[in-house]
C-alpha cells in the first residue's frame, strides 16, 4: 500500500519554495532602478536582447513572460560574510547596491546593452536568503550561475591579478579590472559554442 508523506510547511525545501514563489510574484523592473531602498534579499535578472547565443533565453522572456532568469543572486548584510547574520540590525541598502553593481558590469561590456536587462528582487529576512537563492538556482539553472562563471565577481585588488579571466569576462569584455587578468584558457568562441550546445539540449528536453 502506498504511503502519502504528510506535507510539512516547515520543511526546509517547502520554506525555500515559499521564498522563491514570493520573488517570482514580484513585478519585473528595469535593472537600473529609479531609487534606492533598504533591504537584503534575493533577486533574478532577465535578458531580452539580441546577443545571438542568448536567443533562446531572450525568447522565453518576451511579451512580459520573463520565464528564464539568466542570473540569480543574493545580497546579505555585512555580518553574514563573517558567519553571523546580525539579527535586528539594519541591512542598509545592500540589495539595491548589489543590483547597481551588476548594472555597472553590464554597462561596461562591449556587447551587452543595459536596456535589455530586467530584474525581480525581494527583501527577505536574513535567515531565508541563502535558502531562497539555492532553490531558485535549482529551479532555473540560470546560465550565468551554472555555465558562465564570473558575472558576480569583484575587482580582486592590487597585487591579486594573477588569476585567469572568468568565462563571463572572456565573452563579455569591458570591465577595466578584468582586462588586467591573464586571458581565459578557452577562447570566447569555444565558450559560446559550449553554451549554444547546452541551450540546444535544454530545448530538446523541454
Amino acid at each position: 500500500m502506498r504511503v502519502e508523506p504528510p506535507y510539512n510547511p516547515l520543511n526546509k525545501k517547502n520554506l525555500g519554495v515559499n521564498v522563491a514563489d514570493a520573488l517570482l510574484a514580484r513585478n519585473v523592473e528595469s535593472i537600473r532602478l529609479s531609487e534606492p531602498f533598504i533591504g537584503a534579499g534575493i533577486y533574478a535578472l532577465y535578458y531580452v536582447g539580441n546577443f545571438p547565443t542568448y536567443k533562446p533565453i531572450a525568447e522565453a522572456n518576451q511579451n512580459g513572460q520573463f520565464q528564464a532568469p539568466i542570473y540569480v543572486g543574493k545580497a546579505v548584510p555585512a555580518g553574514a560574510r563573517k558567519g553571523g547574520y546580525g539579527m535586528d540590525v539594519s541591512p542598509g541598502t545592500v540589495l539595491y547596491k548589489r543590483l547597481m553593481e551588476h548594472a555597472e558590469s553590464i554597462e561596461q561590456t562591449q556587447n551587452l546593452d543595459i536596456k535589455d536587462f530586467y530584474c525581480r528582487y525581494l527583501a527577505v529576512d536574513d535567515i531565508w536568503i541563502p535558502l531562497g537563492e539555492s532553490l531558485l538556482i535549482e529551479m532555473f539553472s540560470p546560465l550565468w550561475n551554472m555555465l558562465i562563471d564570473g558575472f558576480g565577481n569583484h575587482d580582486p585588488g592590487k597585487g591579486r591579478y594573477n588569476q585567469q579571466c572568468s568565462t563571463w569576462d572572456a565573452i563579455h569584455p569591458g570591465r577595466p579590472w578584468a582586462a588586467k587578468l591573464p586571458p581565459n584558457k578557452r577562447s570566447a568562441q569555444e565558450i559560446l559554442e559550449q553554451v549554444q550546445e547546452v541551450l540546444r539540449k535544454r530545448a530538446i528536453n523541454l
